[in-house]
């Protein structure tokens, strides 16, 4: 397994934070989020995704963003990574404000929970497997169950010491950050036009073609594997599909490796 740089650092910093508070619980009640004193402490909708309650919930945490976080970085760059990962978790602050504000709030599991969901929008139709089942699903399946769960038990009053609605929030921010972004990009505008366009018609062939060519150029001897692997399988769909076939933010991917 590869971590991506910050996934890399993502999870170094829960562990650096996770071992400093086994040592001090006051630092551990400091960085918590706590509804009505978030007021006196303003940093800790942000700290609070660093603490955890014991290793296992450090250890599932870091699980789920080692395996699902590197992809997502390399798809959306550093930036939009790292805009996602933190956004869920002030989502995950958000929904506990909200739905449950007496209780104390701790975990990366908002900021994993919209990991996940920018991944099952991006490969939906991956499969993976979740313990204990032993049949793969599909990403939107495994995530659309743990929402439905998490709001079951969330809205059941059935908290087992789990954040509910920080899972929820983190997914919902994620989910709408990603709508957003993809609307900014000019996807929506673009697909709308090829909707309108009689399928006979040319969709920008020279621009297409031009763009092909540049991205066949691409050089991955000295990328990481995960880039490789998505710049290979999207020039494959290009070559197969026709450049068209590529979503504005997979156009936009290709357009950053070919300028490395």
């Amino acid at each position: 397994m590869f971590l991506t740089k910050w996934v890399g650092w993502l999870t170094g910093a829960n562990v650096a934070i996770y071992l400093l508070t086994s040592v001090s619980r006051d630092l551990a009640v400091l960085l918590a989020l706590f509804p009505p004193a978030a007021l006196a402490r303003p940093w800790s909708v942000v700290t609070y995704m660093f603490v955890h309650a014991n290793f296992m919930h450090l250890f599932f945490n870091m699980v789920g963003l080692a395996f699902f976080g590197p992809r997502l970085e390399s798809r959306l760059g550093s930036r939009g990574f790292l805009t996602l990962y933190f956004l869920a978790g002030l989502g995950g602050a958000v929904l506990s404000f909200v739905f449950a504000r007496d209780a104390a709030v701790v975990g990366a599991s908002g900021a994993v929970y919209g990991v996940l969901m920018g991944f099952a929008m991006f490969w939906p139709h991956e499969r993976m497997i979740v313990f204990p089942i032993p049949v793969p699903l599909e990403a939107r399946v495994v995530i659309g169950a743990y929402l439905v769960l998490s709001l079951v038990q969330g809205f059941g009053g059935l908290s087992n010491g789990i954040a509910h609605f920080a899972h929820l929030g983190g997914a919902v921010f994620a989910f709408a950050y990603l709508k957003w972004a993809a609307w900014h990009q000019g996807q929506a505008k673009r697909e709308f036009q090829q909707k309108m366009r009689p399928d006979s018609a040319p969709r920008g062939a020279v621009g297409d073609q031009v763009a092909l060519a540049r991205w066949r150029g691409i050089s991955v001897a000295s990328m990481h594997e995960l880039n490789r692997g998505e710049v290979e399988r999207l020039l494959d769909k290009a070559e197969r599909d026709g450049p068209t076939s590529l979503t504005q933010s997979e156009r936009d991917f290709m357009d950053r490796m070919s300028v490395r």
